[in-house]
């Protein structure tokens, strides 16, 4: 890690690469920021907008229960609370007559009130509520490691199955007729999307998280011809708001995750004057 350390502050001379924690962020950024932008594209196409922001607010029930049972981080208890709410959004919605916002609201408003009932008790909401903006200045090597392990995650899920995940977002009679199992691939992906948030949402916040989802992706699809460009612009666009955000942040001394979605959404309304004067 030292070495990487080195050659940063070779690339970048200036003065926030001075700091090991700007350089452990600006690491975490590179990681994270394409997979929001290669995950978004995958939302945006399967209409899940409001799914992945429901997803985002569960883990304030993700971190009570982690509270509740005593870890000490309570990470595992977000993913494994996360995978679970997920899984229980698509399999009712396939089997009820509800509509599926509905559905999603229904179990957010739930979700939320449950997590903020427990962390509120005695008054000790406070300590928590650095999850709300997140802080990823915070982050440390360890969780450096965490973030690559899911960056592998994501990657291989998209080599085997972006394909038959677009196919599903098109038709899914058309999926079923040539041998996708829609299902499998709908439930991988949102155990996908779970991980990816709330491994996240201790540095970018629940508040903001499906902004950096959604903003990369709407404005890769303004100015995109076709789905390689939409993927490429999303991620490129992901990690130019990530990186600018940062920077500009330590600048200005605000808060990074709400610069970069500022960054994203700047972006996002000069692609769509773009995509007007076309």
């Amino acid at each position: 890690m030292e070495a990487i350390y080195n050659i940063m502050e070779y690339i970048f001379p200036f003065s926030w690469s001075d700091y090991t924690f700007m350089k452990n962020a600006f690491l975490a950024i590179l990681i994270i920021a394409p997979l929001f932008g290669l995950v978004g594209t995958m939302i945006v196409n399967n209409k899940m907008a409001f799914f992945s922001d429901a997803l985002g607010h569960s883990a304030l029930t993700g971190i009570a229960i982690g509270v509740v049972i005593g870890l000490k981080d309570p990470l595992i208890a977000m993913i494994a609370f996360g995978i679970l709410f997920a899984y229980a959004i698509n399999r009712i919605k396939g089997n009820d007559n509800s509509s599926n916002d509905t559905i999603i609201s229904v179990f957010s408003s739930t979700s939320i009130a449950i997590g903020l009932a427990l962390l509120s008790q005695g008054g000790n909401f406070s300590k928590y509520s650095n999850y709300l903006i997140g802080d990823i200045l915070s982050i440390n090597q360890a969780e450096l490691i965490n973030l690559i392990v899911v960056f592998i995650l994501i990657v291989l899920f998209w080599i085997f199955f972006s394909n038959k995940l677009l196919l599903i977002s098109i038709d899914n009679t058309l999926a079923k007729s040539k041998d996708v199992k829609v299902k499998l691939v709908e439930n991988l992906f949102i155990i996908i999307i779970a991980i990816l948030v709330m491994i996240s949402i201790k540095w970018v916040g629940i508040l903001i998280i499906n902004s950096l989802l959604i903003l990369p992706a709407a404005a890769s699809k303004n100015i995109s011809k076709n789905i390689r460009q939409y993927t490429v612009f999303a991620i490129c666009f992901s990690t130019i708001s990530g990186i600018s955000g940062l920077i500009l942040s330590y600048y200005n001394g605000i808060a990074t995750g709400p610069t970069i979605v500022i960054v994203a959404s700047i972006i996002y309304f000069v692609t769509l004057i773009i995509k007007g004067r076309r």
